[in-house]
């Protein structure tokens, strides 16, 4: 199993930002990251022990992904993640591919990184990073709001955004300021959430050991 951390990459990010960035502009992603975590809403979130109702995300590649065929044979992993030009998270799928993938694949189990953005415009962040497994857009953040797991960025994150002349829901494609916290979720074969960690700072994330742990112990496959 791979030793890599997730957190130090991520940890890295924000060092080359203290160093490079505007501090302006580096102040207001500190403070809007620092918000969200201030107001979040752990309750809302989607937890252990939830029963997943069905939905359909739509394959970058084509066609749809269900909760039915995801779990047909076993359980499934989703990955939340914002958007295919966000730094953050492409570190953070070529991370899952090298640290949570192998172990899934040999195991039979289904990973699927989800974000709303819609799949034109998705399936960069595949080919980017010669992903193997499955990336899905979530139209509207259906799913996401479900899980509670969205957020609205900041008065002060979209006057810098405008100031830019950039809008992310042009981005998205959805049209809305919208975005998934980082968020993984391990669904069992009877459509129950069996692992669930959600984090409103999009530069904390899920490591891979947990995620293989809980699958381990659903599929009962001896570690």
């Amino acid at each position: 199993m791979s030793q890599e951390s997730l957190t130090r990459l991520l940890a890295d990010l924000h060092a080359a930002r203290l160093r490079t960035w505007d501090p302006a502009a580096l102040q207001v992603n500190i403070d809007q990251r620092a918000t969200l975590v201030e107001t979040a809403d752990p309750e809302a979130w989607v937890k252990a022990g939830d029963t997943v109702e069905p939905f359909v995300l739509k394959d970058v590649e084509g066609g749809d992904l269900t909760l039915k065929g995801l779990t047909a044979n076993g359980p499934a992993v989703l990955v939340f993640f914002r958007f295919a030009g966000c730094p953050a998270c492409n570190i953070a799928l070529p991370y899952y591919e090298r640290a949570l993938q192998p172990t899934l694949r040999a195991l039979g189990v289904p990973l699927v990184a989800v974000s709303p953005q819609v799949p034109e415009r998705l399936g960069e962040i595949r080919t980017r990073h010669d992903l193997s497994f499955k990336v899905a857009s979530d139209p509207d953040n259906t799913l996401g709001r479900r899980f509670g797991v969205l957020y609205t960025a900041d008065e002060a994150s979209q006057a810098a955004q405008r100031a830019k002349g950039a809008f992310i829901g042009d981005t998205t494609g959805t049209g809305t300021w919208e975005l998934p916290q980082p968020t993984v979720v391990v669904i069992g074969r009877d459509h129950v959430v069996r692992f669930a960690d959600v984090s409103p700072d999009w530069l904390v994330r899920t490591e891979a050991e947990p995620v293989i742990a809980a699958v381990r112990a659903l599929a009962a496959v001896p570690a």
